[in-house]
């Protein structure tokens, strides 16, 4: 849920970019630039009401608005996007979001923490359903597998307000619905990708089903239900009420020392890095575990990352990894297809008049019983086994066909057409007096004869040329 931008391009970037922000990004990667400033740190605890108005300890995008109910996160066109960014980091910590998400299909609403390092936590909602809420995770922008986000019961999570916590340690990411934990993360089971640096926390709403969008992000964010962001139907708001947050950690600023992204490289100025929490957490309680681990959750967008099979959306967030699948059945049919064409058991396309291909090895026999004249031959156009276009000879007349993978075949040509036999070969076909096995033989043993001749030559060219080239060198 994260968009990488040098400093030197942000701008550029910013003017550029598609209708549909992206919702996170971060300036400079400590991980890739020794040159990034410190993390102003948090240090503290601090709980944010937002039915009291705006805070300074948060940056907007776009267009929040405040009310009674608290921040409004209002998606009312294509492009909406509005947010808070925190002005602070926490290095380890627990973070309460008490909200309610937006409804529409399409509509997403999200509560991040995201490092500098392209490390993440979230919550997402997604507006096509009001009983489910996504988690996810990500280290520093790894995408090597599909499978880190899952899915949680929240009923009525768009009419209701509901508190969702993130509790954050060295040890556990625990994720919390009304108090009750529904998901725990171990650094063990996050198979080297355990979130552990510096974050700030985000909150804000887009459309991921805005038709601009890749397909592979729009089928995410309308859930499967088909369809685009239906903005005459709305306006769509998430609504945060307050967020309340405890650094674990103590100081004025964060920082890193290296690039190996781990807890252990962060410092803190003035104050001490602490990997344990304060705030208990329970075990995953029955009823509220995951419901469903799936590949089509949202995956981060930061360019830092490529997987061979996946197609992304590089212009929005979240980048929506869309799985190559291989199909095990062939096809039965398809669309326009020609007439006199069919569809074989393998799926591949075929001339209905197209005869089976022989897979016999030996020489084939000639389809005509005499040899015809040079002028009864003529040149057509045709491909070979690779698909390329090539021509070959044929007799005049001949019925084109078809085999099996579409290439076009003919009647074979005789024997004096071919890779230029001997006479006494031609001659003893004819006469019957050679059966197959002794043709195949000659003519194997004659175009040996001629490639050796014809590498003899190569050679004699290849030496006159270096002879030449030597000469040239000597003078």
């Amino acid at each position: 849920m994260r968009l990488y931008l040098s400093p030197s391009t942000l701008l550029v970037v910013s003017l550029a970019v598609a209708p549909i922000a992206a919702q996170t990004y971060t300036t400079c990667n400590p991980l890739t630039s020794g040159s990034c400033p410190a993390n102003p740190a948090l240090g503290r605890a601090v709980t944010i009401d937002f039915t009291a108005g705006a805070s300074d300890s948060f940056t907007p995008q776009g267009n929040p608005t405040y009310d009674s109910n608290g921040a409004s996160f209002t998606v009312a066109k294509s492009g909406d996007s509005p947010q808070l960014t925190s002005k602070w980091y926490i290095m380890f910590g627990h973070v309460e979001f008490q909200l309610k998400a937006a409804p529409g299909v399409g509509v997403v609403s999200s509560a991040v923490l995201q490092s500098d390092a392209l490390d993440e936590i979230d919550f997402e909602w997604l507006g096509g359903d009001s009983s489910q809420v996504q988690s996810n995770y990500f280290g520093k922008g790894q995408t090597t597998t599909y499978n880190r986000g899952a899915s949680h019961p929240d009923p009525n999570n768009q009419a209701d307000f509901h508190t969702y916590t993130i509790d954050w340690t060295a040890d556990q990411i625990a994720w919390q619905i009304d108090g009750k934990t529904v998901r725990t993360l171990s650094p063990d089971a996050a198979q080297g990708q355990y979130p552990q640096t510096p974050m700030m926390v985000k909150v804000g709403a887009w459309s991921g089903g805005d038709s601009s969008n890749s397909p592979g992000t729009i089928s995410w964010a309308t859930n499967g239900a088909g369809g685009t962001t239906d903005y005459a139907s709305g306006p769509y708001s998430m609504t945060v009420k307050s967020i309340a947050v405890t650094d674990y950690s103590t100081g004025t600023q964060y920082s890193y020392s290296g690039t190996s992204g781990t807890w252990q490289s962060i410092q803190s100025e003035g104050g001490k890095i602490n990997s344990s929490g304060s705030k208990a957490v329970g075990p995953v309680e029955a009823g509220s575990s995951s419901s469903s681990t799936s590949e089509a959750a949202p995956l981060p967008f930061s360019g830092t990352h490529k997987a061979a099979e996946v197609t992304p959306d590089r212009n929005t967030y979240p980048w929506v990894a869309t799985t190559l699948a291989t199909s095990t059945t062939a096809p039965t049919t398809y669309p326009n297809l020609p007439s006199g064409y069919k569809v074989g058991a393998n799926g591949k396309i075929y001339h209905s008049a197209a005869p089976k291909l022989s897979t016999s090895t030996s020489l084939p026999q000639d389809s005509s019983g005499a040899l015809p004249a040079d002028g009864d031959l003529e040149t057509v156009a045709a491909y070979d086994q690779r698909g390329f276009p090539t021509t070959i000879v044929q007799a005049k007349g001949a019925t084109k066909q078809y085999n099996d993978q579409g290439f076009l075949i003919t009647a074979s040509p005789p024997l004096a057409a071919r890779s230029s036999p001997t006479t006494a070969v031609a001659q003893a076909v004819d006469g019957g007096t050679m059966d197959g096995a002794e043709v195949n033989k000659e003519v194997t043993e004659t175009s040996a004869a001629v490639s050796r001749s014809d590498m003899t030559q190569l050679l004699f060219v290849a030496a006159c040329g270096l002879a030449a080239l030597t000469g040239t060198l000597a003078l």
